[in-house]
């Protein structure tokens, strides 16, 4: 008998079926929108709005991870820019508090930035050493 989880025993559609029927969606709404001559930068706003409040991206990153060898490491290469996003706009935040005098709060901002980051290090660490079964 092996011990296989609920999710592994269920077929390719019904554990990944609403992610793909939502990028298709998403890219026929698309399709449709260009159609219809608007404007590019609206289409953008309105597919990164829509894709993150239905956590298609997150699906989309489990969709491409099933690729044998090559999907995780595709999906690596696209979540290590979130970092430097965050680490960026801290950046930011201490470039504009420092300019205004806001000394104070800005070492609060960047301890906070610098200890999420660290969290999400520790917490990615900690799931790969101890799978919850």
């Amino acid at each position: 008998m092996t011990d296989n989880t609920e999710a592994e025993r269920k077929p390719f559609w019904q554990q990944y079926g609403k992610s793909v029927f939502l990028w298709g969606g998403i890219v026929a709404g698309i399709l449709v929108l260009l159609a219809f001559d608007v404007p590019k930068e609206i289409i953008a706003i309105l597919t990164i709005v829509l894709s993150l409040f239905t956590k298609a991206f997150a699906g989309l990153g489990a969709v491409v991870t099933l690729i044998p060898v090559v999907g995780p490491l595709i999906v690596k290469v696209f979540a290590l820019p979130f970092f430097w996003l965050v680490n960026g706009l801290g950046y930011i935040v201490s470039v504009i508090a420092i300019k205004k005098g806001y000394t104070k709060e800005m070492v609060r901002s960047r301890v906070l930035t610098l200890a999420l980051l660290v969290g999400i290090l520790i917490g990615y660490i900690l799931g790969h050493l101890l799978p919850i079964r």
